[in-house]
C-alpha cells in the first residue's frame, strides 16, 4: 500500500522513530490507526450512554404520567438529527 502524508505528518512520524519509541515509520502509522479506532469507539459508546440516559428520563418521564406533546415521527426525526449530528 502507499500512501502520501503532508510534510508536516512526514516529519511528525520520522520524529517518533528518531525518538526510539518506534522502529519504523509503519508502527507509527499502525498505532496512530489503533488509536483512531479506539477514539471512535470511544465515541459510539459515548452516544449510546447518552441515548440509554435519555431513554431512562422518558421512562421515568412515562411513569409519572409526563407525556410529549410530539408525533412519534417527530420523535424519530428529532433521534436522528442527533445521531447524525
Amino acid at each position: 500500500m502507499h500512501i502520501s502524508l503532508t510534510p508536516t505528518l512526514e516529519k511528525s512520524i520520522r520524529e517518533k522513530v528518531e525518538s526510539g519509541l518506534y522502529n519504523n515509520a509503519s508502527e507509527v502509522v499502525r498505532e496512530a490507526l489503533r488509536f483512531m479506532e479506539t477514539h471512535e469507539e470511544l465515541v459510539r459508546q459515548m452516544k449510546l450512554d447518552a441515548l440509554r440516559c435519555e431513554l431512562r428520563l422518558g421512562a421515568e418521564q412515562a411513569d409519572r404520567g409526563e407525556f410529549v406533546a410530539e408525533s412519534m415521527e417527530d420523535i424519530i426525526a428529532e433521534a436522528r438529527q442527533r445521531r447524525n449530528g
